[in-house]
């Protein structure tokens, strides 16, 4: 009789180990991400734009009282763009042009991010429909997304291991393709950080050493949108002299109407901060700042912007990438 009573209890033990539920999981990544002091992710960012798929290096650096450092490196000419969070506000940082974008914005709260826990639990909290699967090696959480400039991005798979450490993120559009995938290499939790990690000053300067593109000085060949929205078409073009440098501005008029502008860029002697009413957001050869009517980037050392009064942003940023998409003089 003991023997089967031992037995019937080594089922029951096996058989609860095996109930490890979705439910379960979610509570424990919420203790564990919200007691965290910090952290820090490295891993890689693939974000594909039609056929092409662009590179980058990813680092993250997090900071319990609400800082964030995001380093995306271009992996093809080092080009590196800084998101960065603290205590006076949201930036986006282009260090070789010594240029930087400040916003008042939520970000990163306000939509999904891919490389970053907390929008990440936040994704897993918020969805009543998500499935949670276990395999070998992962816990596997599947969940609709929030990316409000790109209808296209639906859901995402969240890969953790055995210990909910992330590994792998993919987010995907409603053919299951995988249009922008986060797979991190190394993960320290409960790491910190000195003030100067988050310090706007001290990052413009510590980036601007290797990267490889350099401002232009000549728009040798003049770029049109691969996308135009519906009876819509160019009707004029202006080139502009500039003191140093040229701009480019393309009107383009019908049913949704809006200007084209592609600018060379030059290096100030002092940090130019440029506030902008709107969010950081990411196209394929960069990280944008997009508004209700206008969104503007920096890609190859030269400036965009797109302005419209009657588009989406979901329109913005479809023209923009579409732009992204083709190859730019150096």
């Amino acid at each position: 009789m003991k023997k089967i009573c031992l037995v019937l209890f080594g089922c029951f033990l096996l058989v609860g180990c095996g109930n490890y539920s979705g439910n379960d999981a979610a509570k424990d990544l919420e203790k564990k991400i919200t007691n965290l002091k910090g952290y820090y992710l490295k891993g890689d960012l693939e974000i594909t734009n039609n056929d092409d798929v662009y590179k980058y290096s990813v680092d993250v650096s997090y900071s319990k009282d609400d800082k964030f450092r995001v380093s995306l490196k271009n992996k093809t000419n080092n080009h590196e763009q800084i998101i960065l969070k603290n205590t006076e506000g949201v930036y986006v940082l282009t260090p070789n042009l010594n240029k930087s974008f400040k916003f008042q914005s939520d970000w990163p709260y306000n939509n999904s991010q891919s490389y970053l826990l907390q929008t990440l639990l936040n994704d897993i909290q918020s969805d009543n429909k998500k499935t949670f699967e276990t395999t070998k090696d992962y816990y596997i959480f599947t969940t609709k997304v929030n990316y409000p400039n790109n209808s296209d991005l639906v859901k995402q798979k969240i890969y953790f291991d055995k210990k909910l450490n992330p590994k792998k993120v993919e987010v995907m559009n409603k053919k299951d393709e995988i249009l922008i995938k986060t797979t991190f290499t190394k993960v320290e939790l409960n790491k910190t950080f000195k003030d100067k990690t988050f310090n706007l000053e001290e990052n413009m300067e510590v980036s601007k050493t290797e990267d490889m593109v350099l401002p232009v000085s000549k728009i040798d060949s003049e770029i049109y949108p691969m996308y135009i929205p519906n009876n819509t078409k160019l009707t004029n073009k202006d080139k502009v002299n500039l003191n140093p440098g040229e701009r480019v501005i393309m009107t383009f008029e019908g049913d949704n109407p809006f200007m084209f502008v592609q600018q060379t860029s030059s290096i100030g002697d002092d940090l130019a901060i440029v506030s902008v009413l709107g969010d950081p957001c990411h196209l394929a050869t960069s990280v944008a700042a997009i508004s209700d009517n206008m969104i503007s980037w920096v890609s190859n050392g030269i400036e965009y912007y797109i302005v419209a009064d009657n588009m989406s942003e979901f329109e913005l940023m479809n023209v923009a990438n579409s732009i992204a998409s083709m190859p730019v003089s150096k």
